[in-house]
């Protein structure tokens, strides 16, 4: 498993097993034409939008997204459900601050398993 952008070059390849964790995405795109989206991981609209108007920082953000949707669900069962050759997908460029890191660092700390960025 790795995550990785909806943008990146290193995704483009066919065949791979290409996950998106965001409300929407640009299905548009060729390469993510085959692309499925796992809902159990997106974040409310509500917590978006405030992060991204800057009614929320980042540490709140990480707060709610763990609460409202990660203490929610069974790591093994979600892990299962992506399959272990998955690329986790969201908007955000590495280095960014971005929900699929804590989707990585959640798998860490429930199985030990590391998912770093493709």
């Amino acid at each position: 498993m790795k995550t990785s952008y909806y943008f990146s070059n290193r995704i483009r390849e066919p065949g791979l097993n290409l996950v998106a964790v965001s409300n929407t995405f640009p299905r548009h795109l060729p390469w993510l034409k085959d692309a499925r989206q796992y809902r159990k991981l997106c974040p409310g609209w509500s917590l978006v939008k405030n992060f991204k108007h800057h009614n929320l920082s980042w540490q709140n953000y990480t707060e709610i997204y763990q609460e409202d949707v990660l203490d929610k669900l069974d790591p093994e069962k979600v892990y299962h459900d992506l399959g272990e050759d998955s690329v986790i997908l969201c908007w955000e460029k590495p280095g960014k601050l971005c929900h699929r890191r804590l989707i990585a660092a959640w798998f860490y700390d429930h199985l030990r398993i590391r998912v770093n960025e493709l």
